[in-house]
Parts: structure tokens; C-alpha cells; sequence
């Protein structure tokens, strides 16, 4: 079993995710199930702007969801403020530089009123989910994955207060350079050019990072002819196929399993988990299934893949251990009552926990007389107890 994602691999990426949790005013009831989320690699198209993160966030339907959160930014006069503290020592610049955020800067900016992490209404966020809570937990997850790039560059968070790098640093040559009515001091010209010495000592820009893999597989060339009547084939069902193929390369590429490993009900919810409405029917049809059947399988392959269609599709004995264990951690988080236990199932009013045979727990919600998978697993029953 991999290990478990963390999120703040520096003091300032745990930092971000300490203000979140502690700090911000957030619903601590929320925040769990967007870190789930985050750990599952729902987050796609994740931008860090001037006061501003976009994202977008898979959730229980075919498209993804899309998730913008603005930062208070800083007014003139708390810029003013945090750059005077940053140029009180040249140690703090030269950190910065070199890609480190010196804890000393960012407790002085706080005490000074320019605190560089978030506080209470400084997270404005949105979400195209239908859910009103505030954080949903897609925009909670988006809060966690904000830490990666915190961790990748400390200046990130002067970004999310409204100035980016370059502009910051321009300002901090700026207060350096001679005050008004001084002479610079300017280099002698030489036509020498650049030492050897000064050219190696500069140092190199970062190697930009691989771009992250497309969204969603691209859509197959059209074909103009269909082929032989004698194949039996057509130019719809070839490229359906050949969507599909493309489909499976981007899953390659992000380290998902391949075709060989599934068996016919994966394949067949993996297919139909790309199709809405009419194509599921076709789909179902075709294979022989319910098409209602194929419609739960592709939503549960969708929020979990493989590992959630087996917790939709099968009850088993897992022996008295995790369940007992689920129970004792549920009661220590204070929920109200006692679950009822069957096999693998954890049931408490409309809510409902499986434990997989990967040794990971799925949280289902009640939807009239049946339970639809609500979200990605997690190692965790508190994780989805909220």
C-alpha cells in the first residue's frame, strides 16, 4: 500500500496547510474530505494567480467541477510594510532567492500586520458544485494541493497577495538603490565583456517542470469512409475504439492500469464511465447489462475507480479487526449512535462505510432505496464520517 500523502514538505508548505486548519476560521468538519479528495488526485488545471487560484476538481459527474478561490490581497500600505521588513536583512532576500522562506521574515510580517498566510475572511472561495457549504470539498481539496506549490516556491505567497515575484523584487532593488540626489555608482565600461569567473558564478534559472498531463483524452481523426460492409465494422464504432484507445494511453501516462488487468464489469464501467445518458443505454445494451446497472457502475468507477466499483458490486467477511477498529475511531470522533455492522458495512442513519478488500474504507450515501459511492476512499473512516 503506498504511503500516505502529506501535504507541506517544507516549513512553510506545512505552514499554508497549519493556517488552514488553525487559523483561517475554516469548518474543521469540511476540511477532511477535501484532504481525501486532494490525496486522490481529483485536482486537474490547478493555476496560481495574483490574488487568485483556479482549479478544476472531479467529483460524482462526468465533468469536472470548477473551483476559483480569491485572496484578500494587501493594500499599498501593507506592502509597504512587508517590504520594509523583508529589507531589514539581507539575509531575508538572499533566502528567498535561493528558493526558502526564513521563518523569522514571516513571524516578523505577521507581527507587523502584513501576515503572509491566511487569516480569517481572507479565502473567498467558489464552486460550480451544487453543494452551498463553505468549503465544499472540492474547494477544500484545492486548498490542500495549493501547498505543492507553496512548497516549490516560498514567493507563491506574496502572489496570492496580489504581487508576483519579479514585481517584489523589483521593489526590493529599488529601496536599495541611492537615495535621491546621490550619484550611483556605475561599473567601469569595459570591452572585456563577462569574466569567466562572474559567468559561472551566476546562477542558472530553474529547469521548467514537465507540463501535467491532458485532462481528457483528444478525440480521434474522423473517418471520411466507412470500411468494407464485409468487416462488419463502421467509422462510428472504429472511432469510439479509437477513443477509447486514447483513453487508456493518457491512463498509462498517469500511472492507471492497464486493459489486460481489468476484468469484463471494469471494462465495461471504465468505458461507460466517459458516456452519459443514451451511450450508457447503448453500451449496456451491447455488453448485456442493465443499463440502470452500467449507469452505478460508471459513477462509482468514476469517484473510485476499480476499488469503488468492488465496493458498490460486493459484500465479504472481512474478519472482526478493521470493523471493530472503524467502530472504536468513529465513537472517539464523537458521532452521535452506534453503526450497525454487516460484513464489510458500517451503517449509521443515511450514511454508509464499506471497507475494501485494498484495505481502504468508501463512503456511500442513501439515494432513495439504494447507496451511491459519495467521493473518493480513504485509509481512514474519520476521513468520510463528515
Amino acid at each position: 500500500m503506498p504511503p500516505r500523502r502529506n501535504f507541506g514538505t517544507t516549513w512553510w508548505g506545512r505552514a499554508w496547510v497549519d493556517a488552514l486548519e488553525q487559523r483561517a476560521k475554516l469548518d474543521p468538519n469540511r476540511l477532511p474530505r477535501g484532504r481525501t479528495y486532494a490525496r486522490q488526485g481529483t485536482v486537474s488545471e490547478l493555476h496560481v494567480g495574483a490574488g487568485a487560484v483556479t482549479a478544476r476538481v472531479r467529483g460524482s459527474r462526468p465533468q469536472p467541477y470548477k473551483v476559483s478561490i480569491t485572496m484578500r490581497t494587501f493594500s499599498d500600505g501593507e506592502w509597504d510594510t512587508l517590504l520594509g521588513v523583508v529589507g531589514t536583512q539581507l539575509g531575508h532576500a538572499a533566502a528567498l532567492l535561493d528558493g526558502e522562506l526564513p521563518g523569522a521574515l514571516a513571524e516578523q510580517a505577521r507581527e507587523a500586520g502584513a501576515d503572509l498566510l491566511p487569516g480569517p475572511g481572507d479565502l473567498r472561495p467558489r464552486c460550480s458544485c451544487p453543494d452551498s457549504a463553505n468549503p465544499c470539498k472540492h474547494v477544500a481539496a484545492v486548498y490542500y494541493l495549493v501547498a505543492d506549490e507553496v512548497d516549490r516556491d516560498p514567493f507563491t505567497l506574496f502572489l496570492l497577495r496580489g504581487r508576483p515575484r519579479a514585481d517584489v523584487l523589483a521593489e526590493l532593488r529599488a529601496r536599495r538603490s541611492p537615495a535621491r540626489g546621490e550619484k550611483p555608482k556605475l561599473p567601469k565600461p569595459s570591452d572585456e565583456g563577462l569574466s569567466a569567473r562572474a559567468a559561472y558564478a551566476r546562477r542558472p534559472g530553474a529547469i521548467p517542470a514537465l507540463p501535467p498531463p491532458p485532462r481528457v483524452a483528444g478525440p480521434p481523426a474522423v473517418l471520411d469512409l466507412d470500411p468494407p460492409p464485409a468487416t462488419g465494422w463502421t467509422a462510428a464504432a472504429l472511432s469510439v475504439l479509437a477513443a477509447d484507445a486514447a483513453s487508456l494511453a493518457r491512463d498509462l501516462l498517469v500511472g492507471g492500469v492497464t486493459a489486460a488487468e481489468l476484468t469484463f464489469e471494469e471494462d465495461l464501467a471504465r468505458r461507460a464511465a466517459g458516456r452519459s445518458g443514451a451511450e450508457i443505454t447503448t453500451l449496456a445494451t451491447a455488453a448485456g447489462v442493465s443499463p440502470k446497472d452500467l449507469a452505478r457502475w460508471a459513477e462509482s468507477w468514476r469517484e473510485a475507480g476499480r476499488g469503488g466499483l468492488a465496493a458498490l458490486r460486493e459484500s465479504w467477511q472481512p474478519g472482526p479487526g478493521p470493523l471493530s477498529e472503524a467502530q472504536a475511531v468513529l465513537a472517539d470522533a464523537g458521532l452521535p449512535g452506534k453503526p450497525k455492522v454487516w460484513r464489510n458495512r458500517l451503517t449509521q442513519g443515511e450514511l454508509q462505510l464499506r471497507y475494501g478488500r485494498d484495505a481502504r474504507w468508501y463512503r456511500f450515501v442513501r439515494a432513495g432505496t439504494e447507496w451511491r459511492l459519495d467521493g473518493p476512499p480513504s485509509a481512514s473512516p474519520v476521513d468520510l464520517a463528515y
